[in-house]
């Protein structure tokens, strides 16, 4: 794979890179639903059959904030299944992307006494109180992805997923040395602090200017014309960041058929958008490799009640930013099919 350009010194400082490497492999991903004891067979079969532990069957959950059809969300998923099939753990998994409807989902496991917790923090004010209430009755919690600066705050044992901000200013970077001169940052969740911060950080580097566009990420038609509309009435704009791998296509659509010029790069990597990387329809992505943040989740609180292990040392274990370019969509390709990147 071709190299990978890493946050930039600014960066550094500002986040604290905890390279971990957990004991046991990680097997092969297989793509099922959660929940029930089909699915869980179904698991067990693409990892091999078997547990590679004989710990109690202890049963953790994950609830995010994502919505219907994302993705990202499903890499996610695979690699806590994967964990979850290695650990002898139960896994479940439910999503809300709405905040207060999250936390409710967050409070049917605590009534459930699920053995731990891992969580998003998308919108931090609605989760608050029902993660300190999981901490209250013993649940040990991580938060993944999202919420990074309130994670500890919250009482949550580590945050593992990327610095939002070191990789918005990995964003930022990259489009000087493309000579990019003004950008739109595509903001698809109104209310996620990790959005505004992605395009924060890339203000922070840009030579040039930025601009937040706000859209609706559930209605795509509504994405598309958005950004056509911006683009055909400001001929200036010659980069597209989309927040989010579903919509980064769209955004190619929107800039043809805008007649701009604009290069299109993305957060978030899938299946489409490594062949966008490859035919150079996009010019970049940022990955933040979902896949370890859910199983590494998983295996860290398996560890933790197995051993009372614990990574970070206070601080965020981050799994990304890497920037991807045309050079290593092709070392993707097998991963992106099997749903492992």
């Amino acid at each position: 794979m071709a190299v990978v350009k890493w946050w930039s010194a600014r960066g550094r400082k500002r986040a604290a890179v905890i390279a971990a490497a957990l004991a046991l492999a990680v097997p092969l991903a297989g793509c099922s639903s959660t929940g029930g004891k089909r699915a869980e067979e179904e698991r067990a079969k693409s990892a091999g059959g078997r547990s590679a532990v004989d710990t109690p069957r202890w049963k953790f959950a994950m609830v995010t904030h994502s919505g219907d059809g994302d993705t990202f969300w499903d890499i996610v998923k695979n690699g806590a299944e994967q964990a979850a099939v290695k650990d002898n753990v139960e896994f479940l998994y439910s999503h809300d992307k709405e905040a207060g409807k999250q936390a409710e989902l967050v409070q049917a496991r605590i009534d459930q006494k699920v053995d731990a917790l891992i969580v998003t923090l998308a919108k931090p004010d609605a989760m608050k109180n029902v993660v300190a209430k999981a901490v209250k009755a013993g649940i040990p919690v991580i938060t993944i992805n999202s919420g990074q600066d309130l994670s500890k705050d919250f009482g949550a044992l580590a945050h593992i997923g990327q610095d939002e901000v070191t990789a918005g200013e990995a964003v930022g970077e990259e489009l000087n040395e493309r000579g990019r001169s003004k950008a739109v940052c595509v903001l698809h969740e109104q209310g996620n602090i990790g959005h505004e911060q992605r395009c924060d950080g890339v203000r922070e580097t840009f030579d040039g200017t930025v601009q937040n566009l706000y859209v609706d990420g559930t209605n795509m038609p509504g994405v598309q014309s958005s950004l056509e509309a911006k683009l055909q009435s400001d001929r200036s704009v010659d980069a597209v960041v989309t927040l989010g791998a579903p919509f980064a296509a769209t955004a190619v659509k929107a800039a043809g058929q805008a007649g701009s010029d604009a290069e299109v790069a993305t957060f978030d990597l899938n299946e489409q958008v490594a062949r966008g990387l490859a035919d150079e329809s996009l010019a970049f992505a940022v990955d933040q490799q979902p896949y370890l943040q859910g199983y590494q989740a998983v295996d860290l609180l398996w560890l933790y009640r197995y051993n009372n292990d614990m990574l970070g040392g206070g601080k965020p274990v981050l799994t990304g930013p890497q920037i991807l370019r045309k050079d290593d969509a092709e070392a993707l390709r097998e991963y992106t099919a099997r749903g492992t990147r």
